[in-house]
């Protein structure tokens, strides 16, 4: 696994858009001010042509022109590290038309983003063989002072901290608005882990009295997006699981617009694909669109594939699309300490 070399203080950061743009409100006035606050940190934020633009179905810009933006920066030399612009729908459709070979080939950078950022993430992972970063997309480091969820990602691609702890509260519903760009995070539900271990499954960690952990090399991101790599000719997990097979993988699972069906349905795909050989856990982020459908909740939509296998499990964790999110260095080692409700994680670059 290549570790790319961490943000200097001064570096330059990229900021490709491969997915949507901040053409619209209130991701636009957020985008502005994340590029004011990086500089008067001392960073050199180095936005591409497509950030500001919307002429794409679910990206900024034809799948073609965000491929070529995104290749052309992550292989310039005078860019350092990469914060994505935003998230979106179509991603996917660039991936035709991406260089993977002269990816592989350059410098690896940091590349950080998530949800529809997946492909490139993942890619990055097990196609070039780079380690990236899951976490939040430049929009959010726009709040001074910062909640502390966002700060650690930026402890994180500046080499600041490589352990990092689950935080005490979620946001279940955000104040932020075409209107109120600048709304506040609103953490207002308790965090409350889920753990399946020796066979067990928790549903409040707060009543668990033991404490557990497990490790392995971590993989993943927003399933929306795995399932739909799975079987395509970008899809080299098979040798990724084969490379890796003495680490063993710790897949981090997270979703979108996926209801409990569509998860249940996505994570069997995934299985009989061979994707979870080798698997030695399971985190699963909190689900955006986890409500209960026909007697099904977001428990028993991952529950029965972490049975069938076996493994340790943390279900409700702090990652995805329901802030505050863990970052996450995938591709690394990854140790996840489990202690009743409190999680850490602390990543090794080997």
């Amino acid at each position: 696994m290549k570790y790319p070399e961490f943000l200097k203080s001064d570096g330059t950061i990229g900021i490709p858009a491969p997915s949507f743009g901040a053409a619209i409100e209130p991701y636009k006035s957020r985008f502005l001010k994340s590029m004011e606050v990086l500089r008067e940190e001392g960073f050199v934020p180095l936005p591409g042509l497509n950030t500001l633009k919307n002429d794409g179905i679910g990206i900024s810009n034809a799948p073609k022109h965000c491929a070529g933006e995104l290749t052309a920066m992550y292989c310039d030399g005078d860019i350092d590290a990469y914060i994505s612009c935003g998230g979106g729908e179509l991603m996917c459709e660039i991936l035709d038309y991406i260089d993977f070979e002269r990816i592989k080939a350059a410098i690896p950078k940091w590349f950080m983003g998530y949800s529809d950022n997946t492909n490139f993430t993942f890619l990055l992972n097990t196609i070039c063989d780079t380690a990236s970063i899951y976490a939040p997309c430049v929009g959010d480091f726009c709040e001074k002072p910062r909640p502390r969820y966002i700060q650690d990602a930026l402890d994180l691609i500046t080499g600041t901290a490589l352990e990092f702890d689950s935080y005490p509260k979620w946001q279940k519903d955000s104040l932020v608005t075409p209107e109120e760009p600048f709304a506040p995070f609103n953490a207002t539900e308790e965090r409350v882990h889920a753990l399946y271990t020796d066979g067990e499954f928790i549903k409040d960690a707060r009543k668990y009295r033991e404490s557990f952990s497990f490790s392995g090399r971590i993989i993943g991101g927003c399933l929306d997006c795995l399932v739909t790599l799975c079987g395509t000719k970008f899809d080299k997990v098979a040798e990724f699981n084969k490379k890796y097979a003495d680490d063993g993988i710790i897949w981090l699972i997270e979703s979108c617009d996926l209801n409990v069906f569509g998860v249940r349905r996505a994570l069997w795909q995934l299985k009989h694909a061979g994707w979870f050989e080798n698997v030695k856990g399971f985190v699963f982020g909190r689900p955006a669109n986890g409500g209960d459908m026909l007697g099904l909740d977001h428990y028993e939509a991952v529950l029965p594939l972490v049975r069938s296998l076996g493994v340790p499990a943390v279900i409700d964790a702090d990652f995805g699309h329901c802030d505050p999110m863990m970052p996450v260095m995938m591709g690394s080692v990854a140790e996840f300490r489990v202690n009743r409700n409190d999680m850490t994680v602390k990543y090794q670059m080997k």
